[in-house]
């Protein structure tokens, strides 16, 4: 994906493997800073609210940003029987953290974010998707995502959200059967993961495929991928994949579902179910 140049009062992101792009109307450049790992944007739009953009690439609006954060965590933790302790690797902008605190059963979350960096950010630019920062249960942690996992107690966790970018750069090791196992070790008797896992348009055949493969081969039994709209996301059809050795990952508790005690925008249990209907184009996954 390559960036390009603010024209006019549009900022565009192109995908050149695709040919297409997708564009924002922005107002004004808020911030803009080089950490040590990625260049950080904040754009104030016309109709979305304000962009976070990482290395060129959209991340982040206050529009539609609720559809990602809530399917990339309560398909999960209402797939698990009782979801006690969580880690979230990457998730930098805080809006997975917040999502998983809405659940009462959970006694303790980590977020491990490599860039400190994108956290302050988004505590300034994005106070609402950071609102569950200081709640007692959380642990904000900024190293390496990959390098806790591997030293992580065996058995520790109950579910694992790897909410990372694309896999390239930092994010590249996310991707692969080494840090799979390593995940693998770190979940208890039927722990879960949850990976982003791009789009189902652009990239069944090749990264979703892939994952699959990666995670077979770590020692995952049950895997399914929900498909999920994200309109600024490469073709605007985006996913998370779930992965478990203990569970089978298409039953969930529905009831508790039904019953939640939280206010969503988008997920709740008839989305839950419909995100597990597999479209044609996908059925080759499972064959």
């Amino acid at each position: 994906m390559t960036e390009s140049p603010l024209s006019g009062s549009w900022f565009t992101e192109v995908w050149s493997p695709e040919g297409s792009a997708f564009s924002l109307e922005v107002t004004e450049k808020l911030h803009e800073e080089q950490s040590e790992f990625q260049k950080i944007e904040i754009y104030q739009t016309r109709h979305w609210g304000k962009l976070m953009v990482l290395d060129g690439c959209y991340m982040v609006t206050d529009r539609d940003n609720f559809l990602y954060h809530e399917m990339m965590t309560h398909p999960a933790l209402f797939t698990h029987p009782d979801p006690k302790r969580v880690l979230v690797i990457g998730g930098g902008d805080c809006g997975t953290l917040r999502e998983v605190l809405k659940h009462p059963n959970v006694e303790q979350a980590w977020q491990v974010e490599i860039d400190e960096r994108v956290t302050r950010v988004a505590e300034q630019y994005f106070p609402d998707l950071c609102e569950s920062n200081q709640d007692p249960r959380a642990q904000l942690l900024f190293e390496d995502g990959i390098a806790w996992i591997k030293n992580c107690t065996p058995g520790e966790l109950d579910v694992i959200i790897v909410d990372s970018t694309d896999p390239v750069g930092p994010a590249a090791g996310l991707f692969n059967r080494e840090f799979f196992s390593h995940c693998l070790r770190a979940l208890g008797e039927g722990g879960l993961l949850v990976q982003q896992s791009e789009s189902p348009l652009f990239h069944t055949d090749s990264i979703i495929r892939e994952m699959y493969g990666e995670l077979k081969a770590a020692g995952f039994t049950s895997l399914h991928t929900l498909p999920f709209p994200q309109p600024i996301y490469p073709s605007g059809w985006w996913s998370c994949t779930m992965a478990s050795k203990g569970l089978t990952v298409t039953d969930y508790r529905k009831e508790a579902a039904q019953q939640k005690a939280f206010v969503t925008h988008y997920y709740n249990a008839d989305m839950h179910q419909a995100a597990l209907a597999v479209p044609e184009c996908m059925k080759p996954l499972y064959a």
